[in-house]
């Protein structure tokens, strides 16, 4: 299969790695305004990786060019944070061509929902099927130019919803030939409320924010910044996540659960169980508070889950604090940004119990 990956962080590297040395025709493309990985992959033909995934993976094309990247393969799977989704929509949209899948991975709350729509779409229409994964299916980092240690490559819990959701099966088909662990999702809902990076990324920075500020994020994140008192924040926020998903008539996993699904964690334990957990162990804090853990996941996650809880009338008062407090710590309004919300998704003009069947 020849297959896009959209992205050279550390996720899109990562990816590109993993579908080569499964044997796939791999291209990577980034913006032009990130080049280092790009040149980096060009230079040596490919990507070394190591750890869950160990090789050297072979990159036929590594470029800033979208129409190369794109051009005659049967998948082309966006890698990055939420930010990035929209600008990869839009520069997919002038080569794009019938019959090529696209999945959003992870979505980030409805990363899919939204390029379907950059891409002018309806929801239900078959030309393309996009689709979204809850989560990304690794813990990595880019360790130097052209290098990803991944430290975990998910062993269970990683879920798959596509538009429309007749063209699912075909879909998930192709990504379980490298994820295997993949599941079908009941609803976007679900892949949407089940990453968990909202619940874990601000609770743990807000409250280790002194120490990422004084020490430039020399510590790691969750061995040294998870602990019982982070912890019970982080289950108290989960805590109304989950209730957003029972109103929906979705069942939401605790993270702990999931985690140890996804061979990260050994105890579901939210005091102790993030800083034991043997697929955290070794990553570093980020180095400023500015940074996607606070603008990412209160920006784009948590106020869309706390707009749709109001839609749901289902109370969020300790997300709406963690909304608050980042706000002011970051000097911006992330709440009044609403970078992901229920009009940007194409979602505002459902009611309440048309949400519930509405995919």
């Amino acid at each position: 299969m020849k297959v896009a990956i959209l992205g050279s962080g550390n996720g899109g590297c990562a990816a590109a790695a993993d579908w080569s040395l499964a044997g796939h025709e791999v291209n990577l493309f980034d913006f032009d305004k990130f080049p280092t990985q790009i040149n980096a992959v060009k230079k040596q033909g490919g990507i070394h990786v190591k750890g869950d995934i160990e090789g050297f993976a072979p990159i036929q094309y590594a470029g800033h060019s979208i129409e190369k990247a794109i051009s005659n393969v049967d998948l082309i799977i966006a890698v990055g944070p939420a930010f990035s989704t929209e600008p990869f929509a839009e520069a997919v949209k002038p080569f794009i061509t019938a019959g090529q899948n696209v999945i959003v991975s992870p979505g980030s709350c409805g990363g899919a929902l939204l390029f379907k729509k950059a891409l002018e779409l309806d929801f239900e229409d078959t030309t393309i099927t996009v689709a979204e994964t809850s989560t990304l299916p690794y813990a990595c980092r880019i360790t130097e130019a052209g290098h990803v240690h991944v430290y975990l490559k998910l062993k269970g819990g990683l879920l798959l919803s596509a538009l429309p959701a007749s063209k699912t099966t075909e879909i998930y088909e192709q990504f379980v030939s490298v994820y295997e662990c993949t599941e079908v999702a009941d609803n976007f809902f679900q892949t949407i409320l089940q990453n968990a990076n909202p619940v874990i990324h601000p609770a743990v920075t807000l409250l280790n924010a002194g120490r990422i500020e004084s020490t430039k994020g020399d510590f790691y994140f969750y061995e040294d910044g998870v602990m019982p008192g982070v912890g019970r924040l982080m289950k108290a926020v989960d805590g109304e996540r989950i209730a957003i998903g029972k109103a929906l008539g979705v069942k939401i996993i605790p993270d702990p659960e999931l985690g140890i699904e996804q061979g990260y964690m050994t105890s579901s334990d939210y005091e102790t169980g993030y800083s034991s957990a043997p697929g955290f162990k070794g990553i570093k804090a980020q180095s400023k508070l500015d940074h996607r853990y606070l603008n990412e996941d209160v920006g784009y996650g948590l106020v869309f889950m706390t707009e749709l809880g109001k839609k749901l009338n289902v109370d969020t008062p300790v997300m709406n604090a963690v909304i608050r407090i980042a706000s002011v710590v970051m000097q911006r309004e992330y709440a009044n940004e609403s970078e992901r919300s229920l009009t940007s998704l194409g979602l505002s003009d459902y009611s309440a119990e048309e949400l519930k069947s509405v995919f």
